[in-house]
């Protein structure tokens, strides 16, 4: 059985959820108090943090190495592409997401003041430039459902939780959001927690 242990609000845990559920696999979430972590979590992650995923022998450790790896060993659905090149675009703006949007998650779960404030203005417009792609196609890479949208989905999610208030120009963008908010994947990875985020 493969186990991973989450954080009930962790926006990367989330993510690995979301893969785990889309794959309709066996397997356990252990939830994590984010602010009262269990001592084995820096046992098994040397940095101490959550998601870290254990299948057997195997422990594993960051949302985007432990969802290639749910994506190889059970590739159906497939969520990364098949083709080499477009697997290697994908890596690529995986790469771009964590720099561009993900490095602020801290400072918008911290929410102090300045940095926050920083932090949520840098988000609103990086995801403003991803509207026009939205206008165009149905989800990060076309019409299928990848990765991409995986990694995405739990900021979206939480935009109205961190403060971000996008225009009405990111019409396109919030249409895509909802198409993810409905799938069933990822309805079953919310925790009450989550679900709690958005009234």
């Amino acid at each position: 059985m493969m186990n991973l242990y989450s954080g009930t609000t962790d926006p990367f845990s989330h993510r690995c959820r979301i893969v785990l559920y889309e794959k309709g696999m066996d397997f356990q979430v252990v939830d994590v108090d984010l602010f009262n972590k269990p001592e084995d979590i820096a046992v098994i992650n040397p940095y101490n943090r959550v998601p870290v995923m254990v299948d057997r022998d195997l422990v594993l450790y960051e949302s985007n190495i432990i969802n290639e790896y749910i994506d190889e060993r059970f590739p159906h659905p497939q969520l990364m592409p098949p083709d080499p090149i477009m697997r290697a675009k994908a890596r690529q703006i995986l790469h771009t997401l964590e720099n561009e949007l993900f490095s602020h998650i801290e400072a918008l779960e911290k929410n102090q003041k300045a940095a926050a404030d920083k932090a949520r203005g840098h988000v609103r417009d990086q995801l403003l430039q991803l509207v026009p792609l939205f206008a165009k196609q149905k989800y990060m890479l076309g019409d299928e459902f990848s990765m991409l949208d995986v990694a995405i989905a739990p900021l979206l999610w939480r935009l109205e939780h961190y403060n971000i208030e996008l225009p009405k120009t990111a019409a396109p963008l919030m249409k895509y959001a909802e198409r993810i908010f409905t799938r069933q994947g990822f309805i079953d990875a919310l925790t009450p927690s989550e679900r709690a985020m958005r009234r």
